[in-house]
């Protein structure tokens, strides 16, 4: 739904709550809660909304708290302050910590409320409009270096196009938030071969020997392809991933690096003749130096898996495993759902499951994903 016309209410008492509803239903669309935990549930479930207006002093989660939360949920989100505390040390904590647009004081006059409302409106649609516009010129962009590279290279140009589905895919699966900075990352990795030989690119593809010279001037595309954006407004994060996509594993790379890395690979060993449950497995046999990261490895055949239909097994929950797939819905006694068919579980995830497995009353078994056993 639009966040043009959408406000949302915080106050731990609901008569306030009823008051703001009743005066601004006509105008806006209002959403109220009655606490901090209630009101972040809202925005994940109903949001974004254009404006945040919190009380001060609730029980629980205080004003400022919870519209730091939003502030990291909905950066764009305008944020109001309404408190029966005139208190200018709160004022400034407010700002400082919550980048508070405005702070006003109960009681507030309605014709003073729907002032600082209408000013919250036009702010939130003057940050959006920039950001449209900002996108749009972005786009623009990438469309001409993505033209540029489909008539200049079309074996380098082929080979970003291919590895899109992946590389979307893996973002997905590792809970990227940037999907789409991972995918003009994956459209614009082979920007800087415009230069290279195609004959050099189809030894790279078909993982011929290069000579020295030959891996010299093929290692220096990355590097080439990311000062290539780097002057372009707001590239700086693609050109990072861009720039160290040949890079082996290190807790320092970025995610974006490692997906490329990984999603590059695999894409080589499909071209030259492997099925994609064949060429995970090989990547997978080939990470003894651990040049890959394991994480997004195991996210590659996982998916593999999953396309391949693989077999659903039984297990106990002590035998779970980090990186395993849900074959089933995982559900506790009385039926709500815990984590979802198809669902990767993460380290953190586990952990939980096993800390409060009595609590969360798992139903055993647990059924996951495994590989279907191939004729030899």
């Amino acid at each position: 739904m639009d966040a043009t016309e959408k406000i949302l209410f915080v106050d731990d008492e609901p008569n306030i709550l009823a008051t703001f509803k009743r005066n601004l239903h006509r105008k806006y669309v209002v959403e109220t809660a009655t606490g901090g935990e209630e009101g972040l549930a809202l925005i994940q479930s109903r949001g974004p909304f254009a404006v945040v207006v919190s009380d001060l002093k609730m029980p629980v989660m205080d004003g400022i708290t919870f519209l730091e939360k939003v502030r990291a949920i909905h950066p764009d989100s305008v944020r109001v302050i309404l408190s029966g505390q005139g208190d200018f040390d709160a004022a400034i904590d407010a700002v400082n910590r919550g980048a508070v647009f405005r702070f006003l004081t109960k009681p507030c006059p309605p014709e003073t409320l729907l002032t600082v409302l209408r000013e919250a409106f036009r702010q939130y649609r003057l940050i959006t409009a920039e950001k449209e516009l900002l996108r749009g010129t972005l786009l623009g962009s990438v469309k001409v270096l993505v033209d540029v590279l489909s008539l200049v290279s079309p074996e380098a140009f082929g080979r970003s196009e291919r590895i899109r589905s992946v590389v979307a895919a893996l973002g997905k699966r590792l809970n990227e938030t940037n999907l789409w900075q991972l995918d003009v990352a994956a459209m614009l990795c082979q920007l800087g071969c415009v230069g290279l030989p195609e004959d050099l690119l189809g030894k790279v593809m078909r993982d011929e020997p290069l000579s020295a010279e030959e891996q010299q001037v093929y290692s220096m595309h990355p590097g080439i392809g990311a000062s290539l954006l780097s002057n372009i407004p707001r590239m700086a994060g693609v050109a990072q991933i861009i720039a160290r996509q040949m890079n082996d594993y290190t807790p320092e790379t970025p995610m974006g690096a490692r997906v490329l890395r990984v999603a590059l690979d695999y894409d080589r060993l499909e071209q030259q003749g492997m099925n994609a449950h064949e060429a995970a497995q090989t990547l997978t046999q080939r990470n003894t130096a651990k040049q890959y990261d394991p994480a997004v490895l195991n996210a590659l055949l996982n998916m593999m898996m999953e396309q391949e239909g693989g077999e659903v097994r039984a297990i106990r929950l002590e035998h779970l495993e980090a990186g395993m797939v849900l074959g089933r819905d995982l559900v506790n006694a009385e039926g709500t759902v815990l984590m979802l068919k198809g669902q990767t579980v993460s380290e953190s995830g586990l952990v939980r499951l096993r800390a409060l497995s009595d609590l969360l009353q798992v139903s055993s078994p647990i059924h996951v994903l495994y590989p279907r056993q191939r004729a030899v």
